[in-house]
């Protein structure tokens, strides 16, 4: 075994136990970097070189300016009450068919999606606003806070994400093109979460009585009063125009906000302290995905260093199992790792190691960032760290987190599902950015 590769275990091993005596992630990550550098490059000078250089570029770039303008447009739109009238108006259009209350928060997932770009967020929102008309109807606690913690994930895929914009920029990837993969990406992966509600449903009927009947007029005025023309102007504004070539996908951001201000003050939600709040809640987790990306700029140029990426694609090759097996070992190790490694710091920490793996077997960068976006989703609902469903218990306080993590469970098969449909056609995240970037 070469000198590169026993530091690199050596590294992870390391970092995994910083992890568990709880040091901070980004804290961790460069720490193992710096030191893991140091071995390998022989002086402390040129490790510490290495470190300004990944912590500068990181800051100092432009892309990074894109994370924050989308993620303040989210807020606004959360702040403003936008998903409220949003989900009402989807109680009404869906609400009687069984199961339809559930249904109906996937979709209120997928289209608030299309304004925030935290899965944190939605999550978040759908407990204020799904889960107490799910109980009003006498759904069972599995299956609306199950429903609302998985389809949290939609938000993370439907542009603008936030975890796309953040693989984007570490891998240098077009952040237009991973934003358009993800739409395809996302409305799949919607239709696999609402098939898996309806047999369950089929299953267990008693899980969600069917509601009342709405009268025809009453569904016109819904999707009305619902704001949905107000999301598609913001979002055709912002996105449209992104991927028309009007605007970078910074400028795209900078239109959302414009456009949500406006949408604010036209609803009258609009003042001061809401803004704040929204300003706050932006500063807070932008400042903890820069710090993130800082650790796995130095984490990522250490790996690479050891030459421990490169081995594993052509263990790969060599062993020669279809693409269809190492997809899923990748997901499999992917839900192992996500009962420890929050979501975002784990993409990082292991994107540098499976996307030469991937590329190997032909597999597109655009692709691997849609993909491992959605093993994300799944590393977001298993225990004990799934991220979603602590926001979920947490908010619905009359609901273990136990029941949460029980509830969430058929939606592990759905995502599995997905890993194995983009294996299999991974036109599903190329398809649209090959027609809209074709030369």
């Amino acid at each position: 075994m070469s000198l590169g590769v026993t530091v690199g275990i050596i590294g992870l091993i390391v970092f995994l136990i910083l992890l568990f005596i709880g040091l901070p992630v980004s804290v961790s990550m460069m720490l193992c970097g710096v030191v893991g550098c140091m071995c390998l490059l022989r002086t402390p000078e040129s490790a510490l070189t290495f470190l300004s250089s990944a912590v500068t570029s990181t800051f100092t770039s432009y892309g990074m300016c894109v994370a924050p303008m989308f993620m303040l447009m989210g807020e606004l739109a959360s702040e403003s009450g936008i998903g409220t009238n949003m989900f009402a108006s989807l109680q009404k259009i869906m609400g009687r068919a069984r199961g339809g209350l559930a249904t109906a928060t996937q979709f209120g997932c997928a289209i608030f999606g299309a304004l925030s770009g935290s899965a944190s967020a939605t999550a978040s929102l759908m407990c204020r606003v799904a889960y107490p008309e799910m109980k009003k109807y006498r759904y069972s606690d599995l299956l609306s806070t199950g429903c609302i913690a998985s389809g949290a994930s939609l938000d993370s895929l439907i542009p603008p994400s936030v975890l796309l914009i953040t693989y984007g920029i570490a891998v240098e990837e077009s952040i237009g093109k991973l934003f358009v993969g993800g739409i395809l990406t996302g409305i799949v992966l919607m239709i696999l979460f609402i098939i898996t509600i309806q047999v369950w449903c089929a299953i267990r009927p008693e899980l969600a009585p069917g509601g009342g009947k709405t009268p025809l007029k009453e569904k016109l005025h819904a999707i009305r009063t619902g704001n949905f023309i107000e999301i598609f102007l913001v979002f055709a504004l912002s996105m449209g125009g992104m991927f028309a070539g009007w605007f970078t996908p910074t400028e795209g951001g900078a239109a959302g906000i414009a456009g949500m201000t406006i949408v604010s003050i036209y609803l009258k939600k609009f003042n001061l302290k809401m803004l704040m709040r929204a300003a706050q809640n932006t500063l807070v987790v932008v400042g903890m995905m820069y710090c993130l990306l800082a650790g796995a700029a130095v984490f990522g140029k250490f790996f690479i260093l050891t030459k421990i990426p490169v081995l594993l694609g052509e263990l790969v090759i060599n062993l020669q199992m279809s693409n269809i097996m190492v997809v899923l070992i990748i997901t499999l190790i992917y839900l192992i790792l996500g009962c420890f490694v929050d979501a975002l710091p784990l993409m990082l920490l292991t994107t540098p190691i499976f996307l030469p793996v991937c590329e190997a077997m032909g597999y597109d960068p655009v692709w691997f960032g849609c993909y491992v976006v959605v093993v994300m989703g799944l590393a977001a609902i298993t225990p004990p760290v799934g991220i979603s469903c602590y926001i979920v218990s947490g908010i619905c306080q009359d609901v273990t987190l136990t029941n949460v993590f029980k509830g969430s469970l058929p939606f592990i098969f759905a995502f599995m599902a997905m890993a194995i449909l983009m294996a299999i056609f991974p036109g599903i995240a190329t398809w649209l950015p090959s027609l809209m970037y074709q030369a």
